[in-house]
């Protein structure tokens, strides 16, 4: 979700330490993990909002490197302050402030091990079906910047996008899905270990259910 503009947002993003703005990512491609000074495996979240659940992450999975990516500013500044108020900062975590559309600028070929997408923007419209984020032209993107084994997981409350989703896997040459579920948090195996991000909390309090799907090449 798009906040507020907040005008405070971009300068902090461009004077923090731990932000990369479109330049600084596109200078990073392919040498990501020199930047955390280990050879850890790379996850990434695309549409990471006010970032809870990749901070939630990082805290849990010390030996994993984590990028949080977020367009908007406004929504990113607010992930920030969280982040900048942890003690001690945590050291396995940065952000981008990039468009994913452009993400192939940003990776190199095989650096990414995992992609988290949350409750992207399902873009209701069909004459915006591209820019969802599981559209076959986002897939084509993934393939360029996964690693051979890496995979994507997916989790919306939107039934539209979700079946949308799964048809656009089924129907790549390249994709597939591993797992899947049409209640995540009625599903003991993979529900396990779950994380929740805000939006996944606010909805499954409603009683909406929550689609997950796993699918790698």
């Amino acid at each position: 979700m798009r906040l507020r503009n907040i005008p405070e947002a971009a300068p902090a993003i461009e004077e923090s330490p731990y932000v990369f703005t479109e330049e600084a990512s596109a200078a990073n491609a392919g040498s990501w993990k020199s930047l955390f000074s280990n050879n850890n495996p790379l996850y990434i979240e695309i549409g990471m909002g006010k970032g809870r659940f990749i901070m939630d992450n990082a805290r849990k999975f010390s030996d994993i490197n984590f990028l949080g990516i977020e367009r908007y500013s406004s929504v990113l500044y607010r992930g920030l302050q969280k982040f900048e108020a942890e003690d001690p900062i945590l050291k396995n975590l940065y952000f981008l402030c990039i468009d994913a559309k452009d993400i192939k600028e940003y990776f190199k070929k095989g650096e990414v091990d995992r992609i988290y997408l949350n409750f992207s923007d399902p873009w209701p419209k069909d004459r915006h079906a591209k820019r969802r984020l599981t559209s076959s032209e986002y897939l084509d993107r993934y393939n360029d910047i996964l690693s051979a084994d890496g995979h994507i997981e997916f989790k919306t409350d939107n039934r539209d996008l979700f079946d949308f989703s799964v048809e656009e896997i089924n129907n790549h040459p390249l994709w597939h899905i591993d797992e899947i579920t049409y209640d995540l948090h009625n599903d003991s195996k993979m529900n396990k270990g779950n994380i929740l991000t805000e939006y996944e909390e606010k909805f499954s309090s409603k009683g909406n259910p929550i689609y997950k799907l796993i699918c790698s090449r």
